[in-house]
């Protein structure tokens, strides 16, 4: 008998082998064949399956073409009224990476949703799109004490691109917040802002805002630019297997809506590669066809 149980038991930790060996397969052979952009846009557009529409708009969102006008009809779509809050999150991310200056009012409405994963998406979003209208509504939110840790903290990040009176005393009064990870951010923007490295000294911050008459000289001037934080990691072993798919990672730049001359986004949309989409129906019950896009 427990030479049985031993044997039935091997059985299935072999068996178990199996399915990650396979499943391990299945992903590398994935790698040969990716989905097409036909296949994201269908599955962005798709009105009944949730789970596509976060992957499709997830895909096109990553995509060097994913910054066309008919796919930020689509994002701007799921950003207002998409109910699965994944599928919304997605949308907002998309926004930030490819969205315009007049998206930061639309992106910032959705640090209001009662689903963590959409706050998020938008704090991280609006560190992408400048507008110095939705500065009272970032900080506001960065102040309150109900608000999820991780979500004051990409806040507080976002707060480094407006130096105004009311963004600086938000930064100064998150110092004394109970989460290091906020704090640290909030000394990064205030330094940011103005240049000064007074690290969670809140009465020196004050002592500096009160006697100087240009506190986010460095800001106005130039000599300090905010520039959005991307991911990044070391290469490791299967990284470098990989040759035909190398990792590329973004990098930093100046939020949409605060670029100077000379400048350009980071993702282009290239007309040749995109494909048409079918937004899906309005809430009036109209649908919405985006025909195959333009170049912006």
């Amino acid at each position: 008998m427990a030479f049985a149980a031993s044997g039935a038991l091997a059985v299935i930790a072999a068996m178990a082998g199996c399915d990650t060996i396979s499943s391990d397969f299945a992903q590398f052979t994935d790698s040969f064949t990716p989905p097409t952009p036909q296949e994201a846009a269908q599955w962005a557009a798709d009105p009944n399956d949730a789970e596509n529409a976060r992957r499709g708009t997830v895909l096109l969102a990553n995509a060097p073409w994913g910054g066309s006008d008919a796919y930020l009809r689509l994002y701007r779509l799921y950003a207002e009224d998409a109910p699965d809050p994944l599928v919304r999150a997605a949308a907002v991310q998309a926004l930030g990476r490819h969205g315009e200056p007049e998206d930061a009012a639309r992106v910032a409405k959705n640090l209001a949703s009662p689903y963590r994963q959409v706050r998020l998406a938008s704090a991280k979003a609006l560190q992408r799109l400048h507008d110095p209208a939705v500065a009272d509504t970032i900080w506001t939110r960065l102040i309150d004490p109900t608000e999820d840790s991780d979500v004051r903290t990409e806040l507080a990040v976002a707060l480094g691109q407006y130096p105004t009176p009311a963004v600086f005393n938000a930064l100064v009064a998150a110092l004394s917040q109970r989460d290091l990870a906020v704090n640290a951010a909030a000394v990064d923007a205030l330094r940011t802002l103005t240049g000064q490295r007074f690290g969670l000294e809140e009465d020196a911050w004050l002592r500096f805002y009160a006697s100087t008459g240009e506190p986010f000289a460095a800001a106005t001037s130039g000599s300090r630019v905010y520039l959005y934080p991307v991911f990044s990691r070391q290469l490791d072993t299967w990284d470098y297997l990989l040759f035909w798919d190398p990792v590329v990672f973004e990098a930093s730049d100046v939020p949409i809506g605060l670029r100077t001359a000379g400048i350009r986004r980071t993702s282009e949309p290239r007309p040749a590669e995109i494909a048409p989409i079918t937004l899906p129906e309005s809430p009036s019950g109209d649908a919405k066809d985006a025909g195959g896009g333009t170049e912006r």
